[in-house]
């Protein structure tokens, strides 16, 4: 089968570990007779620094045209990096922001698993972290504050910024139908996040996901307000198969949710529209304090292309083998220095990656 992949390998650490997430897709496609073809792209600071803009209409239009896409990490140091001095509309998470939108990716989705062989880095307390978790956020991405209405102004000479929340049914029902069909495929259980007890929004919300609920009567499904859900999170994680929430309670919860697996070094990404295309990113940032140094986890990369192989392209024994990879190189005590412990073996980004490409 011949995959046509779009990469935008970015900015920062984003170079590093994309190169060791096409590594082990180029061993996935030698073991399992794929063609996987590379279409390089800039977005975010490095485009800044070519074009003059974050995101460009080639950019754009070479995504649409590939089969998925695969991107590394977008951005810089906020205090001294001169992107940062720019619009924010020129800055490089606009990049982020427009692609979203070009590309239709409503439904963001970021799989949080603690790992047996790193129970020992969650920050929560024993009885927790033994237990483990595997969760997954699905988090809405293109609606709410993040694309209302936004202005400053002046009113009885004060300025007020005003941000608007808005959501459509259309919009809360195709995510809510992404949430149940994954969940589907994995415990059955959906919880909603949302603030109903305040927000007219969340009230919106929770009566299109009550209905689209019927469709799905071998799913559970809880409502939770966000408040409690954070608590939660740190509380008892293992209560939670697939979360499904608005993008700014999303934002939060899902960056909540990385911090108790030890590292975000290992958190895959996907954004997803209404057809298998999606966006394939990990959840880390740009980690400028560390880019060229050969430091960098690449481990949440390469989950990202496995969620590529399983999601996009139906790639289901491959996506497997990936998983099989990363957990084997754990389980034989690889580590790169943000996971690192006592008794393993310290290892590089590009070392990490030939060990999974290897295990594969």
């Amino acid at each position: 089968m011949t995959k046509n992949i779009a990469v935008i390998k970015g900015d920062g650490i984003g170079p590093e570990i994309i190169t060791e997430a096409m590594k082990v897709l180029d061993a996935v496609a030698k073991k399992y007779g794929h063609t996987f073809n590379y279409t390089q792209l800039l977005m975010g600071g490095c485009s800044i620094d070519a074009n003059g803009e974050p995101l460009t209409k080639e950019t754009i239009d070479a995504c649409k045209a590939s089969d998925a896409v695969l991107m590394g990490s977008i951005g810089g140091d906020t205090t001294t990096s001169p992107w940062y001095k720019l619009p924010p509309n020129l800055r490089p998470e606009a990049g982020l922001l427009g692609i979203r939108k070009a590309l239709g990716l409503f439904a963001n989705l970021r799989p949080c698993v603690l790992y047996p062989q790193l129970s020992g880095a969650c920050p929560l307390k024993k009885e927790i972290s033994d237990r483990g978790f595997d969760m997954l956020i699905m988090r809405e991405l293109t609606g709410g504050l993040y694309f209302g209405e936004k202005k400053t102004e002046t009113v009885d000479g004060m300025q007020v910024a005003v941000d608007t929340l808005v959501y459509s049914e259309s919009e809360i029902r195709r995510i809510a139908i992404k949430a149940f069909d994954v969940a589907m495929k994995r415990r059955k259980k959906v919880t909603s996040v949302d603030k109903a007890n305040v927000l007219e929004s969340s009230r919106l919300w929770r009566k299109v996901i009550t209905e689209v609920a019927k469709d799905y009567p071998e799913v559970t499904l809880e409502h939770m307000l966000v408040d409690n859900s954070a608590m939660q999170l740190v509380r008892d994680p293992a209560q939670f198969d697939v979360m499904v929430t608005e993008n700014m309670f999303g934002d939060i919860l899902s960056d909540e949710a990385s911090m108790i697996t030890g590292s975000i070094g290992m958190l895959a990404s996907a954004s997803m529209n209404e057809t298998k295309f999606g966006l394939y990113e990990p959840s880390g940032g740009s980690a400028p304090d560390i880019a060229g140094q050969n430091k960098a986890n690449p481990i949440a990369t390469i989950l990202s292309a496995a969620m590529m192989l399983r999601y996009s392209f139906d790639m289901i024994d491959e996506a497997d083998a990936v998983e099989a990879a990363v957990s084997k190189a754990l389980n034989d005590g690889y580590r790169t220095g943000d996971i690192m412990s006592e008794g393993m073996t310290k290892v590089s980004c590009s070392e990490m990656g030939d060990i999974i490409a290897k295990a594969v």
